[in-house]
Parts: C-alpha cells; structure tokens; sequence
C-alpha cells in the first residue's frame, strides 16, 4: 500500500469488486490512471445522480414503460405521433448523462439537456400534481426540484461564476 496515492480509491474498489479481483494489478491501475480520475470532490453527488437516472432511465426499457410513455400520455398531449420517440429520447439521455456522470467525463451538455427535460417534467407532468411526490401528495415536483440543484452543482461545484 505504500505506494498508493489514493488509498479511499483503494477501500472504494475493495468494497465494489469481487474478492477475486483485489490483486495490485487491477486495484492499482484504476485510482493512479489520469483518464479515470473521477474520485474527485463531486464524486458522491455524481454517482447518486447516475443511480437515480440510470434507474429511472433503464426502467421502462424492459417492460414497455417507455413506449406506453410516449403513446398514452405524450401522443395525447400534442407530440403525435412522435410521442414514443420522445420518450425513448428522454430515457436514453438520461442513461447517457449517468454514464457520463459516472466517469467524470462530458458532464456539462448532458447535464443541462438533463435539467431542461426534468423541468419539462415539471410543467408538463408534475406541476399540476402539487409540490409532494409522497406523504402530502402524489407524483409532485420535489424531487425534480432537488435532483436539478444536484446536477447544477455537479456542474457548479465552486458555486455560480461570479461577474467580474
């Protein structure tokens, strides 16, 4: 371990990777290669955020969620007939901005592309349902809200640019 640079790198892939796989080859190559440095300071955040998108994203793929998505509630909405379309759109921008989140890389255009479809969620979905997606309410805007400011701070990690 002594030549380790990033021993919480270390404990993280210990824990992650099967036991089989905790030699110096494999657990070393990951935390001291520039290309996959994304154990960085917005790391948590980012891997949260991948999870909620990749779930939300992937889980309508293998039960025809997304298809009935796009030809129940898009079609009738005025997206006819490319409601289906949109919505296999939305759900594989989704999967791509977690992918990116995870490894730390493009972050910046998915994200926004993400943020901008969470607040069509917003109005076209969510709104009219009220503020709480549990307890007070059902299907609300909170959680959009929260996973917005998440992602403007995965893109923002020292806050706003301040005007010079």
């Amino acid at each position: 371990m002594a030549g380790n640079k990033c021993p919480r790198v270390l404990i993280i892939l210990q824990l992650v990777l099967p036991q089989r796989y905790h030699n110096r080859t494999i657990v070393y190559l990951l935390p001291n290669s520039k290309a996959m440095n994304i154990f960085n300071s917005t790391f948590l955040l980012r891997l949260a955020a991948a999870i909620i998108l990749l779930v939300h994203g992937m889980g309508g793929m293998f039960n025809n969620g997304i298809n009935d998505f796009g030809n129940y509630y898009l079609n009738p909405l005025g997206f006819a007939p490319f409601g289906v379309a949109v919505a296999w759109a939305i759900k594989l921008s989704h999967v791509v901005c977690a992918l990116c989140l995870l490894f730390d890389k493009y972050v910046k255009w998915p994200t926004i592309i993400t943020i901008l479809i969470l607040i069509a969620g917003i109005a076209l979905v969510h709104f009219k349902e009220g503020w709480f997606v549990v307890g007070g309410g059902r299907n609300g805007v909170e959680f959009n809200f929260l996973l917005i400011f998440v992602l403007l701070t995965i893109i923002f990690p020292q806050g706003l640019p301040k005007k010079k």
